[in-house]
């Protein structure tokens, strides 16, 4: 009944980290192209999903939660120390933006 030797498991994985992810951080991406955003999540599926039949689950879930360190490392030390953003809120919103290279013609700076 529960047999999870398939790769859905994989899936269900690496989609319920991207939802909550989008839940969750949504905001940050609003001027992130859908493709790209789209492209993010079809390319971890394949990365991950073929570690896991080549290499095994273990491996593949490791890398995963690896990936976690450069999310911390940028949004704990490089945003705030380097660029004066804050990691968590993005705050100040032009600076983010101009980090981004998104326009920041929306905060009347003409």
């Amino acid at each position: 009944m529960w047999a999870t030797e398939s790769l859905w498991l994989e899936v269900a994985i690496v989609s319920i980290v991207y939802a909550a992810g989008n839940i969750l951080f949504g905001q940050f991406e609003e001027q992130t192209p859908k493709f790209w955003r789209i492209g993010k999540y079809v390319l971890t599926l394949i990365i991950i999903c073929t570690l896991s039949t080549y290499f095994g689950r273990i491996t593949a879930m490791a890398l995963l939660v690896a990936m976690l360190f450069p999310i911390l490392y940028i949004h704990g030390y490089y945003l705030p120390k380097k660029k004066g953003i804050n990691g968590w809120t993005g705050e100040p919103k032009k600076k983010y933006y101009e980090f981004r290279g998104w326009d920041t013609d929306i905060f009347g700076n003409k």
